[in-house]
């Protein structure tokens, strides 16, 4: 297969692109929406307690990102685009940010930049060159702020493109209707 270290570049690159091509092959996209719809909704099993919650989210993305139940429907949204690792970097920033030990600062900035944020990364973030440059530079002073501007290109990101994909999509209309359709005919039963 890979023949010498001149060709283990392209060697590597074409062994990520064969993963990525089986796995869209495993999720074919009729397995697809089955798999997109059973996992939201059993979110919505979940919400039906807090049957407001679901129609909060469509406010703003701050209120999706501030629901734990938000967090959880939006990540199995995006795990059907194969595009959860924006949302799992941001939660590991905001994980990051709430250390105390300076001493594990250190590894744990390092740990989240190798799976996220440096090139050919196992969950690689889409964040333009000065940016990955950026964060490298502060992985030295190891502050809870190192990760501040991949952290915010990876949310407007997520603003911009998957969250009005995640309005937009069948499950959350569904979610919604449920909700919306719940409440009605509570309001009629009383």
């Amino acid at each position: 297969m890979c023949r010498g270290l001149a060709a283990l570049s392209t060697c590597l690159e074409r062994a990520k692109q064969l993963k990525t091509r089986l796995g869209i092959l495993l999720h074919k996209p009729e397995l697809g929406h089955e798999a997109e719809s059973f996992s939201m909704s059993e979110q919505g099993t979940k919400l039906r307690n807090s049957s407001e919650e679901a129609l909060e989210w469509k406010k703003s993305f701050d209120h999706l990102l501030k629901s734990k139940n938000g967090v959880a429907t939006f990540h199995a949204f995006l795990k059907t685009e194969f595009s959860e690792e924006n949302l799992e970097f941001w939660l590991a920033c905001e994980e990051f940010k709430k250390s105390r030990s300076k001493t594990k600062l250190s590894s744990k900035a390092h740990r989240i930049f190798k799976e996220f944020v440096q090139s050919e990364a196992p969950k690689e973030v889409n964040i333009d060159h000065e940016t990955r440059e950026i964060t490298r530079k502060n992985l030295t002073l190891a502050a809870t702020t190192c990760f501040d501007a991949a952290q915010a290109k990876t949310r407007t990101l997520m603003e911009k493109d998957s969250y009005p994909r995640f309005l937009k999509s069948t499950s959350y209309q569904d979610l919604t209707d449920q909700v919306t359709s719940h409440s009605t005919s509570k309001r009629l039963h009383t």
